[in-house]
């Protein structure tokens, strides 16, 4: 039971750092260096997080699965938000 409380922290955690990250993402050109910093920069802390709670690499497409839906999120708040843009 520890094991799946631990997954789920760092899935709402992964989730809710990308958010922002994905609201600041739509704002840069598609594939330009910012828009590649954006979608990168939380992996250190999402790797250093599951190092620290001592999950293995098996639980990786968790973190992976909730950052995208993180970056998703955080793009569609910023599109509701800019309806003129994009």
């Amino acid at each position: 039971m520890q094991t799946a409380l631990q997954v789920a922290v760092i899935m709402v955690l992964a989730a809710a750092v990308n958010v922002p990250l994905g609201f600041q993402r739509q704002a840069c050109r598609k594939f330009s260096p910012g828009w590649w910093f954006y979608i990168h920069i939380s992996i250190p802390l999402i790797f250093y997080v599951r190092i620290k709670s001592g999950l293995g690499v098996q639980f990786i497409p968790f973190s992976l699965a909730s950052s995208v839906a993180g970056q998703i999120v955080g793009g569609r708040l910023y599109r509701r938000k800019h309806p003129d843009v994009g």
